[in-house]
């Protein structure tokens, strides 16, 4: 469903939302209250991942007015294919995908668009880096199982990066299509293979320092998929796109 567009937007904010009734209005009116302070055009795209509750129906009446476009999967299929979905529907020349919970506030798009602007294909957000702000961290057993994967992600792919896990990326256009187009992983591991992507693509990605806040409301279930995590790295090592 589409709302007022602009021809051609700036900035896409692709948001993936299942079962989110509770908290996207909120999320969506700190989205666009950010926007409207901004001077170019944008559009909001809301892929919801087959909900059984009224996400959409709050999603619509909020976004009312604004540039927007809402995006059903016909059953739940996962955050990286609902991601893929979105960017290849976007059409901004830069692309950003935030969580629905806003973990990193929105605010923290300006500290990510600096190093595009400064010729970089890709801008991530990181919880690890010297300068970040976790300002309520994970229970202690959440951060362990995210350094451990880390070393794993370190080790088969991505040498140098300290954080792949956070769900606040930034794209170009032309990155966006030339990744989203060859990412097939619907998991968690989905970051890793987009980060994986843009290198062997050649394109500049830039680990950036955000403010992020945990969610005891995250779905990932610690054990089950831990070991799909891993199983999808080992996997991503031999794959050929």
């Amino acid at each position: 469903m589409t709302g007022q567009m602009a021809d051609i937007p700036y900035l896409s904010i692709i948001i993936p939302v299942y079962n989110e009734e509770r908290r996207i209005s909120e999320t969506l009116h700190k989205v666009m209250d950010f926007l409207k302070g901004k001077g170019y055009s944008w559009e909001i795209l809301i892929v919801d991942d087959g909900s059984r509750d009224n996400t959409v129906a709050i999603a619509r009446e909020v976004l009312n007015s604004a540039p927007h476009r809402i995006i059903s999967n016909e059953r739940n299929l996962g955050k990286g294919a609902s991601i893929r979905r979105g960017m290849m529907a976007a059409q901004g020349h830069l692309r950003l995908f935030t969580d629905a919970d806003l973990s990193t506030p929105i605010e923290e798009l300006d500290a990510l668009s600096a190093p595009i602007a400064q010729g970089y294909h890709v801008a991530f957000g990181s919880r690890a880096l010297r300068e970040s702000q976790l300002l309520q961290r994970q229970p202690w057993y959440r951060e362990t199982m995210g350094r451990t994967f880390n070393v794993f992600v370190r080790l088969l792919h991505l040498p140098g990066i300290k954080d792949t896990q956070c769900g606040f990326k930034l794209f170009t256009e032309e990155a966006a299509k030339a990744i989203f187009e060859r990412q097939r992983l619907s998991g968690f591991c989905f970051d890793v293979e987009v980060l994986t992507l843009a290198v062997r693509l050649g394109f500049k990605i830039k680990e950036v320092p955000v403010r992020w806040m945990d969610f005891p409301q995250s779905r990932v279930n610690p054990l089950k998929d831990s070991i799909r995590m891993l199983w999808d790295l080992i996997k991503l090592k031999f794959r050929r796109y």
